[in-house]
């Protein structure tokens, strides 16, 4: 018997959908064993009816549903709605589901100082009043899914790891608990740490400024600004039969903090203000502090209008 999946965008840019594409040889093994029944990427299946004939947004009937991107409007609000009364079981996938992810950088300002802003301050732009038909309504915020509706498993990233998805549907197809460690990018980080502190009142320096890190060597300690002690490890997706290596630190480039806090209810804020201050760096005088700390998990009242 295959296992219906329904995959389904919200507000994003469709990095998490391309996961499915990333999985490579793998999926042969996945394929057989499901039947995806919904999914704007691959297949026409139409919200209203494949001739416009419904009045309501309606998805078929499915065991997983995957779901990517925050709710920022009215449509996203319903489409997530939906999915959990007609799913079994309800993945947020990826950084934008599960804490709201790039666009809730978004709920540093009010809905309306972003629309004044686009309709009318930008000087490209004829001023006018926001539009208003056949478009679907903002909501006050970004949310993270689980803030409307219940969520029953977690696939973190921007976008999501391969090997992670791939565990994870693994593990559903088979009834087997899907869990991620709760251990920090650090513990799999192979850079070598020479010495814990770096030059009292030190502002930590953006990723591309020069000269270029030691590549062997923590990249916090040399003074740049690396999120690692404070997110959740396993973007190396399991290793993939290889080392275990985060794959920003792979590319020579510090974490951005896209798998999230280690553990639930933890806040990367706090963590990593910690961390850095353990190790002497200038705190305040890093420029705009909540965005950089919580750049992928501004949903949740983590970040508010200034």
């Amino acid at each position: 018997m295959t296992a219906r999946i329904i995959d389904e965008w919200l507000g994003t840019c469709a990095g998490c959908e391309m996961t499915l594409l990333d999985i490579g040889d793998a999926i042969l093994d996945i394929l057989p064993k499901v039947e995806f029944v919904h999914s704007p990427v691959i297949m026409d299946h139409k919200y209203y009816g494949q001739l416009g004939e419904g009045t309501k947004i309606e998805l078929p009937e499915a065991d997983v549903g995957l779901l990517s991107g925050c709710v920022r409007t009215e449509e996203n609000k319903e489409i997530a709605q939906e999915m959990r009364a007609k799913c079994k079981v309800l993945i947020a996938n990826g950084a934008c589901a599960s804490w709201g992810g790039i666009p809730s950088l978004a709920n540093l300002s009010t809905r309306d100082d972003l629309l004044n802003a686009v309709y009318k301050g930008m000087r490209s732009t004829i001023q006018s009043a926001p539009p208003s038909e056949k478009i679907p309504a903002l909501l006050d915020r970004v949310y993270a899914v689980d803030e409307l509706v219940k969520v029953d498993v977690y696939l973190p990233g921007c976008p999501t790891e391969p090997g992670v998805m791939v565990q994870a549907l693994t593990s559903l197809l088979e009834n087997k608990p899907f869990v991620m460690e709760e251990k920090a990018v650090c513990e799999d980080c192979p850079l070598k740490r020479e010495k814990k502190a770096v030059a009292l009142g030190t502002v930590l320096k953006r990723t591309l400024e020069l000269p270029a890190p030691d590549t062997e060597r923590c990249l916090l300690e040399q003074g740049y600004f690396c999120i690692g002690p404070a997110t959740r490890t396993g973007c190396h997706g399991g290793g993939w039969g290889g080392p275990k290596i985060p794959r920003c630190i792979a590319a020579g480039m510090p974490c951005e903090g896209c798998f999230g806090p280690i553990r639930a209810g933890a806040s990367q804020m706090v963590d990593m203000m910690g961390a850095l201050s353990t190790i002497g760096v200038d705190v305040k005088a890093m420029l705009d502090r909540p965005a950089s700390f919580s750049r992928f998990v501004g949903a949740k009242a983590r970040l508010r209008p200034r």
